[in-house]
């Protein structure tokens, strides 16, 4: 049974995108080399984002390690 869904409607026109997406991708014949350069492209980013992570992460611990807490008054020497 199918259901005609008008494309003015959120779900009809959720549909015609995804019927559209999906005969794009049948009909391109290099989606595996896309996929690929895509998955690279992430990879290279998420290693930079942790690498820039890493060195922010230890220049903010090597300045708090350096603060100079005082004593508080009154307390125990």
């Amino acid at each position: 049974m199918s259901t005609y869904l008008p494309p003015s409607s959120p779900h009809g026109y959720l549909v015609l995108l995804l019927q559209a997406r999906l005969e794009r991708a049948r009909a391109s014949s290099e989606r595996g080399a896309s996929a690929m350069e895509f998955v690279i492209i992430t990879a290279v980013l998420v290693a930079l984002a942790a690498a820039v992570g890493v060195i922010i992460y230890n220049m903010v611990t090597d300045k708090a390690e350096n603060i100079e807490i005082p004593d508080t008054p009154g307390g125990n020497p």
